[in-house]
């Protein structure tokens, strides 16, 4: 019974990983951008040499504000897309699965922790509407989880 824990923990973690990480790998992120690589030294302290900094300074800063707008409907995309795949996840492991007992509780767990992480991914961001939507989504899909797995098939 204890290593048919360890493999259904295993597998579930293997299935959030392999969704994370190949939505990482097909969805790129936007990237941090970088800092100018000529910072203009201050010990002359001339007038010219100070403004030049202060206009890449405030170049640098619009453009990190740039980047956390997009970071934030990227959140939100890679939230949705995340959802959705962790329902369908779910959905296998309730239907098709469902005769296969270990790898179905695997999968099930899986798309628990997928759901999780996209969870995370919607509360980063920075909606309040879209991170209850999400919530919500969650907490629908937690209570059908346990109505088909614990309640539905003790009836059968």
């Amino acid at each position: 019974m204890f290593i048919k824990s360890i493999y259904n923990i295993f597998l579930a973690l293997l299935i959030a990983l392999f969704v994370g990480f190949g939505i990482d790998s097909f969805y790129i992120s936007p990237k941090y951008p970088e800092y100018p690589n000529k910072p203009i030294s201050f010990e002359s302290e001339k007038e010219e040499d100070i403004q030049k900094q202060m206009e890449i300074n405030q170049e640098f800063e619009e453009k990190s504000k740039e980047y956390r707008e997009e970071l934030k409907q990227y959140n939100k995309n890679v939230s949705i897309i995340v959802i959705g795949i962790s329902i369908v996840i779910l959905v296998l492991s309730l239907t098709l699965l469902s005769k296969i007992h270990i790898i179905a509780n695997g999968v099930l767990l899986g798309g628990v922790f997928t759901t999780v992480y996209g969870l995370i991914r919607g509360i980063m961001s920075d909606s309040s509407v879209f991170r209850f939507i999400i919530i919500t989504i969650g907490l629908v899909i937690t209570l059908v989880i346990g109505y088909i797995k614990f309640i539905k098939s003790r009836k059968n």
